[in-house]
């Protein structure tokens, strides 16, 4: 049986997500039902009320992180999208070459889920950077707001699913194989520098990025925020950085700064 959500509770919970991760659930009653609600029975929760008051006041942190990985969705595979990965290799790597003097670029995957997008970005910078007659620190930044994505990332080990879209050579140069799962290479996984990051919250990251993508997470915020975020995007980065976000995501004309290039592809000019 479905375990229903009052109302007010279901008001008190969406505010409280929306206030501390920014993700708008309010017209997403019945999904919330749906993904909570046998957690809640499991926890020893008679009803949404309980579970609401107990969320509220303690804010405990393992309740927390539970809350947001029922009710966002971590579904990712190496090379999603394929378009931006091309444009990142052919149109980005070549810009940043030019333009990085310190051979050390800034690249954040904001939104890492559970490591195919970052690891698609590392493999990417090894093969653009790894035969360069000048040595190039390729190290980039990848965060998650979830601990239990962002442990499943920094172990790299994934599914013969998971890799469906990378080619032979590269299965072959940049995983080993145990039965039906493949591991990340140490080195590529040492490129990648995982921290747990809230984008509600100001960064205060020592570089500033040449390249960030921040795909299919800010469908879950609401304009306001999104438009905030945006900008604290902006702030940091380099002039002709390059934001990539998800293809059924679309900034706001009238408030970004940013200059559109192409769907769902931005720059800081």
């Amino acid at each position: 049986m479905l375990l229903e959500i009052k109302q007010e509770d279901f008001i008190r919970l969406t505010k409280f997500i929306l206030d501390e991760y920014g993700i708008n659930l309010t017209q997403k009653k019945n999904l919330i039902e749906g993904r909570l609600g046998k957690t809640i029975l499991d926890k020893g929760f008679s009803n949404f009320s309980e579970y609401v008051d107990h969320l509220l006041i303690t804010k405990s942190p393992d309740e927390l992180e539970t809350l947001i990985n029922k009710v966002t969705t971590n579904h990712t595979y190496f090379m999603r999208e394929s378009s931006h990965f091309e444009f990142f290799q052919d149109v980005i790597l070549p810009e940043v070459e030019r333009s990085c003097k310190s051979r050390s670029p800034g690249i954040w995957c904001a939104a890492s889920s559970t490591g195919e997008e970052p690891y698609t970005m590392a493999i990417i910078l090894n093969e653009y950077f790894s035969n360069k007659p000048t040595k190039w620190d390729t190290r980039m930044l990848a965060s998650d707001i979830s601990k239990k994505v962002l442990a499943t990332a920094m172990k790299g080990t994934y599914s013969d699913e998971s890799l469906k879209e990378i080619p032979d050579a590269w299965k072959k140069k940049y995983f080993t194989r145990a039965g039906e799962y493949y591991t990340v290479i140490k080195q590529i996984r040492d490129n990648v520098i995982f921290r747990e990051f809230n984008l509600m919250d100001p960064i205060k990251f020592k570089v500033k990025f040449d390249v960030i993508f921040c795909r299919n997470v800010m469908i879950y915020f609401d304009q306001q925020t999104k438009d905030a975020l945006v900008k604290r995007f902006y702030d940091v980065m380099n002039p002709g950085g390059y934001l990539l976000i998800g293809h059924s995501e679309t900034l706001n004309k009238a408030t970004s700064p940013f200059t559109y290039l192409m769907p769902a592809t931005y720059r800081k000019i």
